[in-house]
């Protein structure tokens, strides 16, 4: 990468993984950036992969109720709550997941400058795709959205300027596992992929190097690969 100006930010590839080993490396950078806070500490990582298998995911205003969450099990999903914002979503093979795990004043923004900049991410890649429509929307309507279909959920958390969480861009995702839930509480709306809008396959591998420069765009930063032996 490197192709950016501004702050250091890591790249950490996590390639296919469990959504709950998402999670689990998310708590790691976590520990590892607020140890390492002071000058001359890089902003943060993102932490890229795409969810091995089906999960489905509560957010801190919730969204599943308990016999949901055993409904949603039986389909042989994955369900967690977890400390982001947002109500429920769905995660699964297909979807690029996107965790910036970052301190926000090395990057000069705050919370909502943040989440303005994860949806340009968003923006940017369909943009770059051929999706020119794509466009983010308010509060409640968070996220990426073609008409009245959304091709990106977000949903953060941020403590002592440290976030977490992030994005999830539907590239080739079986949409049919969103019809068991009401996706981020919207009723009445839809969801939908890269894939379906360009009616083509179109893989996370192929997604990655456009929402990569769109990163560093957004971020005004530069993004620097991540080697497990660096640490």
């Amino acid at each position: 990468m490197s192709r950016g100006m501004g702050p250091r930010v890591l790249l950490v590839r996590m390639g296919r993984l469990s959504y709950a080993d998402a999670l689990g490396l998310q708590e790691r950078w976590l520990r590892r950036l607020q140890a390492a806070r002071g000058p001359g500490a890089e902003a943060g990582a993102l932490l890229l992969g795409e969810p091995a298998g089906p999960a489905y995911t509560a957010g801190l205003r919730g969204g599943l109720e308990p016999g949901e969450e055993a409904r949603l099990r039986a389909l042989g999903a994955d369900v967690r709550r977890t400390g982001r914002g947002g109500l429920a979503t769905f995660h699964g093979p297909g979807q690029l997941l996107a965790h910036p795990v970052l301190d926000l004043r090395p990057l000069g923004l705050r919370l909502r400058t943040h989440v303005a900049a994860l949806e340009a991410c968003a923006v940017g890649l369909c943009r770059r795709l051929g999706l020119p429509a794509a466009l983010a929307r308010p509060p409640p309507y968070t996220g990426v959205w073609l008409g009245d279909r959304k091709i990106c959920a977000i949903g953060v958390r941020c403590g002592r300027h440290i976030t977490s969480h992030g994005l999830a861009m539907n590239c080739s995702t079986d949409l049919t596992w969103f019809e068991h839930i009401v996706p981020c509480g919207l009723v009445g709306m839809g969801v939908t992929s890269l894939t379906e809008e360009l009616q083509r396959r179109v893989t996370v591998e192929e997604a990655t190097d456009p929402f990569l420069e769109a990163f560093e765009e957004a971020f005004q930063c530069t993004l620097t690969l991540h080697h497990e032996d660096s640490d």
